[in-house]
């Protein structure tokens, strides 16, 4: 943890007891869970255009994720602390199998038993005005909050989100530097470029700027965002997003539509880059059922830029390929139902197949690729195990230009309110 980070997290336990004896109300609005995660991940892999150094990542690990969140003292400004403390235990690894994302890996190959990381956050909020310092999960479409291994990512620096004006969010911030998904310190901010992280060199920046509006309208059915990014010296991105969903009878019908221009930024740590991205998902539900069918098309030089080692909100994303390779286009079909309408609730599946193809691979010949995800999903409804969630995904995916995927991942989340 940089020192900064610590200074702050000192500072709060100085400020503590003086904030509780000036307003009960930081007492009173507070609120605080544990949530224990149990992760297997599996994935076997070949190289198609090439021999694989490793044919095969899997590890099991145990998580424990600690949020902690005050009220606010009274008065015209209020002040508040937040706080995250993460820990993550190996439960089975190897040097021949590292590298899911849910461990570190130390320099030999292997993971380390367990790592760990606290970090606070000062907030303060004037009316619906709301600034935050220090360490944070960020959730936006610049930043997705990209919960996907053992423990999430987090972002240290400084956010202000304001909804003075009814159906208008405005926000803007700064993170310094950020903590990866599976290690415990933090660090300069990378890219990624479609499927390619950008780890080399020194394309490396302690500067993430962004700037946004939403306004939402029609009973709040409709809203429309407009969103600006840096990174600094590496890319700048501009992002516009429309939804909207509309009753018809039993149906509830939406459509989600965005679009991101990319281009390179500053210094050019990563030279030029030229992206265009469009994605349109459409939805139709009824019942349990939600029917799910999405385009999305790159264009220009490059694949989609991201911070690494986030998934962006593009419409045909998974966590396992991202079909956003250079000049790519991509379909989607996808199946969601919960079977609360037969009677058994907490039980929901998700089928779901993409294809892509007309990448820009460089080697000669167009890039083609597919997925198939199964996700099952089942909530404990009652009993001693009551709300504990059980998590199980297949994927099949198949590439002419990149590894080839077959991964599996059970997952078992339960959270305790402590607060």
């Amino acid at each position: 943890m940089v020192p900064h980070t610590l200074i702050l997290t000192l500072g709060c336990a100085v400020l503590l007891p003086s904030l509780v004896r000036a307003d009960q109300g930081f007492i009173e609005g507070a609120s605080a869970t544990l949530q224990a995660r149990n992760y297997y991940f599996s994935r076997d892999f070949s190289d198609i255009v090439g021999p694989s150094q490793q044919s095969r990542a899997e590890e099991w690990a145990q998580g424990f994720i600690l949020r902690a969140s005050s009220g606010y003292t009274a008065g015209t400004v209020g002040v508040g602390v937040d706080l995250l403390g993460q820990l993550g235990i190996k439960l089975d690894s190897g040097s021949g199998r590292a590298n899911t994302g849910l461990l570190p890996a130390d320099s030999d190959g292997k993971a380390p038993d367990t790592y760990s990381r606290l970090g606070a956050a000062l907030k303060l909020k004037v009316l619906q005005t709301e600034l935050k310092i220090g360490e944070q999960t960020p959730n936006l479409p610049m930043l997705t909050f990209s919960d996907i291994r053992l423990l999430p990512p987090s972002y240290q620096g400084a956010s202000i989100v304001s909804r003075e004006l009814p159906g208008l969010t405005l926000q803007a911030g700064q993170f310094r530097s950020g903590s990866l998904l599976n290690e415990a310190g933090d660090g300069k901010m990378r890219a990624k470029l479609g499927h390619l992280p950008q780890l080399g060199g020194d394309a490396a920046t302690d500067r993430f700027n962004y700037a946004a509006a939403e306004y939402a309208f029609n009973d709040q059915r409709t809203s429309a965002a407009v969103w600006y990014a840096q990174l600094q010296d590496i890319y700048n991105q501009r992002f516009y997003n429309l939804k909207h969903s509309e009753p018809v009878g039993d149906w509830m019908l939406g459509a989600n539509i965005g679009f991101y221009d990319s281009e390179e930024d500053g210094d050019r740590l990563l030279g030029d880059i030229d992206n265009r991205a469009l994605y349109s998902l459409l939805s139709a539900g009824h019942g349990g059922h939600t029917f799910y069918l999405g385009y999305q098309a790159m264009f220009g030089d490059d694949a989609f830029p991201r911070v690494f080692n986030n998934v962006s909100p593009l419409g045909n994303e998974v966590p396992t390929y991202e079909f956003a390779g250079a000049d790519e286009r991509s379909w989607q079909v996808r199946h969601d139902y919960d079977f609360a309408a037969l009677g058994v609730p907490g039980l929901t599946t998700t089928v779901r197949y993409i294809r892509g193809d007309n990448v820009d691979t460089g080697l000669g010949f167009e890039g083609e690729e597919w997925e198939r995800d199964l996700d099952i999903g089942y909530t404990v409804q009652s009993g001693a195990l009551k709300n504990l969630n059980i998590r199980l995904r297949n994927v099949t995916a198949r590439s002419n230009y990149r590894t080839d995927i077959d991964e599996n991942r059970l997952v078992f989340n339960y959270t305790w309110t402590l607060l």
